[in-house]
């Protein structure tokens, strides 16, 4: 049970700060929940180094 709670408290902390940032990249901000997973965390940081170039 405190391992669901962990998860949960570590996944919105990781969640909601992207969910503020994505839209300053010109990505749906909706993309956030994806970062819930390890790999999906690093895809999004990958897009928004892309489009800080731009």
């Amino acid at each position: 049970m405190m391992g669901v709670l962990w998860f949960l408290l570590i996944g919105a902390l990781t969640v909601y700060p992207l969910f503020k940032l994505l839209p300053k990249y010109k990505l749906n901000p909706w993309w956030s929940v994806v970062a819930i997973l390890p790999v999906g965390l690093i895809i999004l940081l990958w897009m928004m180094a892309a489009r800080a170039d731009e």
